[in-house]
């Protein structure tokens, strides 16, 4: 019979005990260790990684209480918050022994044991001692991955006064749980700005969930962001949890906040005083604790002024509001941008580094950068794969080709099918500041199918 891989700790101060477990348990357990001294627990967890811990509750100095069992274990959990310990005592005392699960044992047995339920009891608290690991494991990965998102929206980017304030405010307001709405047009960074609140709060160990808005539609709303039950509709083939109980105890960054109908903005609404959510097919209401941290590029206080967007809601979401300034403001931002993203994917395509020319900043800070830093970190990354020269120069970064910083004068002459749908697209996605959702409708597409677009002709 193969023995089960485990390590096992017996510690009593009976010397009778310690050998008649071991005797039966090492016919079953692969390594077993024993210790008569209480004292040499801390040592001896710090250097072995046992799977379960027998331990008796009452040594000679405390006969009866249980004190010296609970100290044991209260030192046992703090050096390994996953360590799964049997309490043993002699004395029969039921209440005691719930107590000690109370305070973090996993089981108890009773001196004197039967072997058979002495053995069942281990096997049992194996389980839960995987369980236990495999929980600590996905809370690891999870902050690994958690970092490994927020490495992709590096900190905040600028020399400008406007941007140290605003550095200042998100500072400030990430120590609080305060609702802040983020405005700005498309590419100023609005996601970057949430996402360095979320780094420096309270809640940076925990998710931080990002919520396009614009890419919802209105039929989905409820089951995406407040989840449903199983059977809620066709293809609800299974219990799923919505945005907002998956934030829980993180933040939730919801993008184009201004596109929500008035019917969806009451349900938001109403789900933000209650601080619970009911999933769809489901009359149960669970609790919420997240932090809300809202953006758009559509201008809200007109949009209440206009009945196009409730006043209680906008009260709600901006508690703090900071407004992001278009690149073409900050122009002195330009070249510790550059650097960044020049750094980024020389890395990244593994390009010697590179530079830009004498000239050259001032040229890009002459631009009107309608995409704002979106679109001047597009250039960056086509100008590191494109560019034959270390130093790059004004016509890398694409900007003076069959365009103009002003109005773009387009002639379809000589063009073929594909250069005319690249012309369009670019010409439609200026028009509408960068905003995706608003220039795919215009155009007849998916957001999707206009991104594939973009991506393929390099926009």
């Amino acid at each position: 019979m193969s023995k089960i891989k485990a390590r096992l700790l017996i510690v009593d101060d009976d010397i009778d005990i310690l050998l008649a477990a071991k005797m039966f348990l090492r016919q079953h357990i692969e390594i077993i260790h024993t210790e008569k001294n209480p004292n040499n627990i801390p040592d001896m967890i710090e250097s072995e990684n046992y799977d379960v811990i027998l331990l008796d509750m009452n040594f000679s100095r405390d006969a009866t209480s249980g004190k010296e069992g609970f100290h044991w274990l209260n030192v046992i959990m703090k050096t390994d918050p996953a360590a799964t310990v049997i309490f043993i005592t002699g004395y029969g005392d039921i209440e005691l022994a719930v107590q000690g699960i109370k305070e973090g044992a996993t089981n108890f047995v009773l001196k004197p044991w039967d072997n058979k339920k002495l053995l069942a009891t281990i096997e049992t608290t194996l389980k839960v001692r995987e369980s236990k690991v495999e929980i600590e494991n996905l809370k690891s990965t999870q902050k690994v991955l958690i970092a490994n998102q927020d490495n992709k929206y590096n900190n905040l980017i600028g020399n400008s006064p406007i941007m140290k304030k605003i550095m200042t405010m998100a500072t400030k307001v990430a120590r609080t749980d305060a609702n802040v709405l983020i405005l700005g047009d498309n590419g100023t960074g609005k996601e970057v700005v949430a996402r360095a609140i979320h780094r420096a709060s309270n809640r940076s160990e925990n998710v931080f969930i990002n919520v396009d808005l614009g890419a919802i539609t209105e039929s989905l709303f409820e089951s995406e962001l407040f989840g449903y039950k199983k059977g809620a509709f066709t293809d609800a083939k299974e219990d799923r949890a919505g945005r907002f109980e998956a934030a829980n105890k993180g933040t939730i960054f919801l993008d184009e906040i201004g596109n929500l109908s008035p019917a969806l903005q009451s349900k938001l609404l109403s789900v933000l005083q209650s601080r619970k959510v009911v999933r769809l097919g489901s009359n149960k209401e669970t609790p919420i604790d997240v932090r809300l941290i809202c953006a758009t590029n559509m201008p809200l206080a007109k949009m209440v002024s206009e009945n196009k967007f409730r006043q209680d809601l906008l009260y709600r979401i901006n508690t703090v509001e900071i407004t992001l300034p278009p690149l073409r403001d900050r122009t002195e931002d330009i070249q510790p941008l550059l650097d960044h993203y020049l750094d980024v994917y020389c890395k990244k395509y593994k390009i010697a580094k590179k530079r830009i020319g004498a000239g050259t900043l001032k040229r890009l800070q002459m631009h009107n950068w309608p995409g704002n830093i979106r679109e001047l970190q597009h250039a960056a990354e086509r100008a590191v794969i494109l560019s034959e020269s270390d130093i790059l120069e004004p016509h890398d970064f694409f900007m003076d080709h069959n365009r103009s910083d002003a109005n773009d004068d387009y002639s379809p002459k000589n063009m073929n099918l594909e250069e005319v749908e690249k012309m369009l697209i670019r010409k439609v996605v200026d028009k509408h500041g960068g905003n995706i959702s608003r220039a795919a409708k215009e155009l007849g597409l998916t957001r999707a199918s206009l991104y594939r677009r973009i991506e393929k002709y390099g926009i």
